[in-house]
């Protein structure tokens, strides 16, 4: 040993990382001397076990290892591989004979604590976060933080924000160990927009023709800068999609071989802007030759030909021909694969092949391989953890052991999603099990269970005061278990029932109400049993004053009872629904202005029968296709042609004075009548109006004891998907109030009041409530009420989420509608008008929410100038 302590390192550089020999004795290293190792110490910032980062090196105790040499640095390479540490170094702490005594320093990387990320939307982080595997405890290196950035700026690019700018820091965390919190600042910047597209080497199709079919990427102009229905932002994916539509459009047009044969971006930094150059191939345009058809063994060629509806002679459309053979955008589309699939040929294909080209002509055979018979073996559902299966399993039109259907695959998604206890955009049938040789799959459909009760709770003031409603609808009731205390969580439910209890009231009138239905009377048939009881009571209010006087009333109480059956001819979205209504009308010294009586009662009973058809589809909230029909008369008994009342006599006894002064009359008694006379109930020449006039009270207790109507509605609602997820509905309304006998006339309720919202929430009286968006509520009707009314609407809507926890659409609309006193003012062409947007909110607690901005075109009954704007709040109206 020298008397002087010498330290000596050795650096052996191995992938950047340094091997360092330190010793206290001098030591020939250079040379590669031989050892065996007695021990390897690990220090430094390590929170692994340190025999298990020997063992990751691949070191043991008593191996032997040449320093310098492989061994060590091979064990840095190991280390290195790891990706868990940024600082690897070996020391020689000393050398004892052959044995030698080793220190391993390393520094761990540190590991995520915290993410923090700026610049985008709150709901846009989580999954920002869950892309990029940003878990706590995960180690950070430089790879983690560029395959962050690039991720993020690549995925708004594609998105159209090319100027997208990414600043990834980690900051230690001083609370903890070796752990950072990362802060992740996003700028996107605005949306990439196309300045220009032009194309080259189109001769066939005009620039406009190829522009219009690019659906997605369209161009700045001048007469829609700010583009609101199509955008001129560059979306990456949508612009690859219009590419190939190019494409497509030539394809219907004959041109089979048009091609791009390249596409140029120029990206302008300063204006943010894109410059797009297509260069295309057109080729020549061919027509259709012969079409055979080769497998078919079930269905005759005169058939198959009929479906495909391409013949001989016509011009080449390789995408009208794909979509007779699979409309893959229709799962009821009518083609060739459906034909097969929905007969029990799952395993069916079908292929259309060119077989001979001859200058402009294709010959083709259509291939098919029919395939077994399949069979429908075992049917399951998942998901559904409060409704019970027996509620799931009665609206499956798949049945295990039916020949497979596509076409009841289909209708079984829709009539699930139907019942409103599930997210209808969830719902997926899995295929399980599919067995050719057997001919059998197992379906599997999976579902997303979503709240079905809701709560309306509300305040406001209208009507002439505050009112307060309180309204319980439980869409999914058990009524079996409302005496099992073990179902309540918190109330019985799971069989499919609704109940509905409803409370409103303000200083003036009160009204309460309970329904109930059960959609499956007696668990065997589709027999819908409803029933309802409701009272209201209304005080006799002063508006200007805003006095109640209670010991003056109009009570109502109502009771019904209906039964509605799916049919299955003409086919089974028909439903024929009857109910029985009765209704009771209580005056206790009240005026209403319907009644010249103030005490006394009126009774209303009812039967209404009605067809209906609904093929809406799978979402009851945002239907995208199907129509609903429906058609209802309402009646009550002839009680004039039973009770020997001469109504006319009790109408002659109403027209007591003279109309037109200076007239001249005969009474009864022979004398002459001058003017300024009356004539009383026997005919005889009074000189007092009061004298004149018969006990109209009386009069109308006769006339409205038993209401004696009918009562006729029609309604047509279309949904049409126009392009994507816009959809246009389409309704039509029309009704009318008729009597049986016209000198006992129209009964004062009933009737049709046009205009506004279309709630009903002050109208006690049984009137009928036509929503008109642009007008006051009510305000187009006349003061009793229109005995026919029409109406017709156009609305698009555009979805802006349709998850189970809530969907909200937006919308535009045009309407038109009136309403008429009888049928000599019916004008169906002299129309109230009205455009506008507006937003709805569908929560599973709380129902349907919104709010409608309509302007009015035209004046309201009695006045010159258009209405203008409105503005209408919607609250738990139908969809």
């Amino acid at each position: 040993m020298l008397e002087k302590s010498i330290k000596l390192f050795l650096t052996v550089i191995v992938l950047g990382s340094i091997f360092q020999a330190n010793a206290q004795e001098s030591l020939a290293f250079d040379k590669g001397e031989q050892y065996i190792l007695a021990n390897v110490e690990v220090t430094g910032k390590v929170s692994y076990n340190e025999q298990t980062i020997v063992t990751f090196a691949g070191l043991a105790k008593g191996q032997k290892i040449t320093v310098p040499g492989e061994e060590i640095s091979n064990a840095i390479k190991k280390l290195w591989k790891l990706g868990l540490f940024n600082d690897i170094n070996f020391y020689i702490n000393k050398v004892e004979g052959d044995s030698i005594y080793l220190e391993l320093n390393i520094n761990e990387l540190p590991k995520l604590k915290e993410v923090k990320i700026q610049g985008v939307k709150k709901n846009k982080v989580e999954g920002l976060i869950k892309d990029n595997s940003l878990t706590k405890g995960k180690v950070v290196n430089d790879n983690l933080i560029t395959t962050t950035r690039n991720y993020i700026e690549n995925k708004y690019k594609k998105d159209g924000f090319y100027s997208t700018k990414v600043v990834i820091n980690t900051v230690p965390d001083t609370t903890s160990g070796n752990e950072v919190n990362m802060l992740i600042n996003i700028d996107k910047g605005s949306k990439v927009k196309v300045e220009s597209i032009t194309f080259k080497g189109n001769q066939q199709l005009t620039e406009g023709k190829l522009k219009g079919a690019m659906k997605n990427t369209k161009t700045k102009s001048p007469f829609n800068p700010l583009r609101i229905f199509k955008p001129s932002k560059f979306i990456k994916s949508k612009y690859k999609e219009d590419l190939d539509n190019i494409v497509n459009k030539y394809k219907e047009k004959g041109y089979r071989d048009a091609r791009i044969v390249s596409d140029t971006m120029t990206y302008n930094k300063e204006k943010n802007t894109l410059a797009i150059s297509i260069d295309l191939e057109e080729g020549k345009k061919y027509y259709v030759g012969d079409i055979k058809f080769l497998g078919n063994t079930v269905y005759t060629d005169q058939l198959l030909r009929r479906i495909l509806g391409v013949k001989k002679g016509d011009v080449y459309n390789g995408v009208l021909l794909q979509k007779r053979i699979a409309d893959n955008t229709k799962p009821d589309g009518e083609d060739l694969t459906n034909l097969y699939q929905n007969n029990g040929y799952l395993f069916s294909n079908i292929n259309a092949v060119e077989v001979k080209t001859a200058n402009d002509t294709i010959d083709f055979e259509v291939r098919i391989v029919e395939g077994p018979m399949a069979y429908f073996n075992k049917i399951s559902v998942v998901g559904n953890d409060r409704t019970n299966d027996k509620v799931i399993y009665r609206e499956l039109r798949t049945k295990p052991g039916q020949k497979y259907s596509k076409e009841e695959l289909v209708r079984t998604i829709r009539e699930i999603g139907q019942l409103g206890f599930f997210d209808p955009e969830s719902i997926k049938p899995d295929f399980k099990n599919v067995d050719a040789a057997a001919g059998t799959v197992d379906i599997e459909y999976h579902l997303v269970e979503k709240g079905a009760s809701q709560v309306e709770l509300q305040g406001g003031y209208g009507g002439g005061g505050f009112i307060g409603t309180l309204g319980l609808s439980f869409n999914n009731f058990s009524l079996k278990n409302i005496f099992n205390k073990d179902a309540y969580k918190p109330l019985p439910m799971g069989d499919g029932q609704k109940l509905s209890l409803r409370l409103q009231g303000s200083t003036y009138f009160q009204t309460y109400s309970v329904s109930f239905s059960e959609p499956w009377f007696g668990g065997k048939k589709p027999v819908q049993f409803s029933t309802s009881i409701s009272h209201s009571k209304q005080f006799l209010y002063n508006y200007q004053s805003r006095d109640v006087d209670r010991n003056r009333s109009f009570n109502i109480t109502t009771l019904s009872v209906g039964l509605a059956k799916r049919l299955n001819v003409p086919d089974d979205f028909f439903v024929l629904s009857q109910a029985v209504s009765f209704q009771y009308y209580d005056l206790n010294n009240y005026n209403t202005g319907l009644f010249t009586f103030g005490d006394g009662s009126s009774k209303n009973l009812a039967y209404t029968i009605g067809l209906s058809r609904n093929s809406k589809g799978v979402n009851p909230v945002f239907p995208t296709y199907g129509s609903e029909f429906s058609v209802s008369a309402k009646f009550t008994l002839p009680y004039s042609l039973l009770n020997n009342v001469d109504y006319a006599d009790l109408k002659n006894q109403q027209e007591y004075k003279l109309k037109n002064k200076g007239a001249s009359y005969v009474d009864g008694a022979g004398n002459l009548v001058s003017t300024g006379d009356y004539i009383n109930e026997t005919g005889n020449r009074v000189t007092n109006y009061q004298d004149a006039a018969p006990d109209q009270s009386k009069i109308d207790q006769k006339k409205f004891n038993w209401l004696e109507y009918y009562k006729v509605k029609f309604k047509a609602d279309w949904y049409t998907t126009i392009y994507g997820k816009l959809v246009l509905r389409s309704l039509g309304e029309f009704g009318f109030l008729g009597a049986y006998n016209q000198d006992r006339g129209l009964v004062p309720f009933e009737r049709f009041f046009v205009g506004g919202d279309g709630l009903a929430n002050y109208a006690l009286d049984g009137r009928e409530i036509i929503q008109l968006r642009g007008y006051p509520n009510q305000a187009l009707s006349s003061t009793d009420g229109g005995t026919i009314y029409n109406k017709f609407s156009l609305e698009l809507r555009y979805p802006i989420t349709l998850k189970a926890a809530a969907s909200i659409y937006a919308l535009t609309f045009l309407e038109a509608g009136a309403s008429y006193d009888n049928f000599k003012a019916y004008n169906p062409f002299q129309l109230k008008r009205s455009a506008g947007v507006g937003l709805r909110v569908f929560m599973p607690a709380f129902g349907l929410l919104g709010i409608d901005f309509g302007h009015g075109f035209d004046a309201l009954p009695g006045q010159t100038q258009k209405n203008g704007w409105e503005t209408h709040f919607i609250i738990g109206q139908q969809f």
